[in-house]
């Protein structure tokens, strides 16, 4: 493999991903990527379970440049299992617990910060450190700080850096406590957070800016520290989904025991539901709004034998609903929580504000707290 064979597609990757960011072309374009990506996980089709296959091309081999420099996010952590450990037949299974994130995401929120050469900036997220090779590159190594939970993926993601040239300062941390540093112009998470953590306030200066996601929601929000110490600004138009935080090697497991008591029970409470069911797995504004008011709720989905819907509405604390049916249904709810009234309460305030796009929600962030609102005032979600 040549330069030539990695930089071609570099560039091509930069001309497509910095349309609107012309300022980070340059970082694109000369940030191999491939070299941070050896190894990665792709799902596996139609499998029973949540499997994955490992991909571990020849490397700088054209397989592997083309997926490299794609504007896709590689998988490269599926549950506690890094891609640089699994052995050529292993499969995956659970959750993904580490990425790549797409390039073109990664500059959308870089470009969001207004960042100049010679800025501080925070990364919170370093996973395999493209996000803080492109700001190194442009803004100085020295003036960028990466942080991770994952011990392994600071070592070997520091060292890839080195390979070309690459040292910004990267730590093995939980970022949701203390972070090394301050007085930061720029903070991105490509991690998601609920609440945002009170030490990336603190540590952000006045007029500094900051870019993350609220937790299981895809509400991408931007907002610029006062100086008052709060942060004000609001959700951005296009979305972005990204892994919570995490403080274990793996997330906890998901509600499998509730959905059993929940798959067909008669429940405690049955009625038909107001309205039709609705698509939670495609109206994602709704569902996000439902996360917002009732966080932590994990919803599941099915068709029915009839052509309807199934939608179950699982709680940790052992509260359930399910709702079966089409334009109409019959819901069935049992625990100390009503989740299904919950959700069509939700429903009816946004239907009674004209379903207003969500990037028209205002955020403030504070220490004492994170507040999201509607437009016009008047409801309001603490995150």
């Amino acid at each position: 493999m040549t330069d030539a064979d990695w930089t071609e597609a570099a560039k091509a990757l930069a001309d497509k991903v910095t349309v609107e960011a012309p300022e980070w072309h340059d970082a694109v374009s000369n940030t191999p990527r491939h070299l941070l990506i050896p190894r990665w996980w792709e799902r596996v089709p139609n499998s029973p379970a949540e499997e994955w296959e490992l991909i571990a091309p020849t490397s700088g081999s054209p397989a592997h440049l083309k997926a490299a420099f794609s504007d896709k996010t590689l998988i490269t952590r599926v549950g506690p299992l890094h891609a640089d450990h699994a052995q050529p037949d292993e499969r995956g299974t659970g959750s993904p617990t580490s990425s790549s994130t797409l390039p073109g995401l990664v500059v959308s929120m870089l470009h969001r910060l207004h960042l100049k050469p010679g800025q501080a900036y925070l990364d919170v997220g370093f996973g395999s450190g493209y996000s803080a090779a492109l700001a190194g590159r442009r803004l100085g190594d020295e003036n960028v700080t990466s942080v991770d939970v994952d011990s392994y993926l600071v070592k070997a993601g520091r060292s890839r850096l080195a390979e070309f040239g690459r040292t910004p300062h990267v730590e093995a941390i939980d970022a949701t406590g203390p972070i090394p540093g301050g007085d930061y112009d720029g903070i991105m998470a490509t991690v998601g957070v609920r609440p945002v953590p009170e030490t990336w306030l603190r540590a952000l200066r006045p007029g500094g800016r900051l870019v993350t996601t609220i937790a299981n929601t895809a509400l991408l929000v931007t907002a610029e520290m006062g100086e008052d110490g709060v942060a004000r600004g609001n959700v951005e138009p296009d979305s972005a989904t990204f892994m919570e935080t995490r403080q274990g090697a793996d997330y906890p497991p998901r509600l499998d025991t509730v959905f059993a008591a929940a798959r067909e029970a008669e429940g405690d409470d049955v009625r038909a539901t107001d309205g039709p069911i609705p698509h939670l797995w495609q109206e994602w504004a709704l569902t996000w709004l439902f996360e917002l008011d009732t966080p932590g709720t994990e919803t599941r989905a099915a068709a029915d034998d009839k052509g309807g819907r199934i939608v179950w509405l699982l709680s940790a604390d052992g509260s359930w609903a399910r709702a079966e049916g089409d334009k109409t249904g019959t819901v069935h709810q049992s625990g100390r929580r009503r989740l299904w009234d919950d959700l069509e309460r939700v429903r009816r305030k946004w239907e009674e504000r004209n379903r207003f796009p969500l990037h028209h929600m205002s955020v403030t962030l504070s220490p004492d707290g994170n507040t999201l609102t509607a437009p016009g005032g008047g409801w309001s979600f603490f995150i």
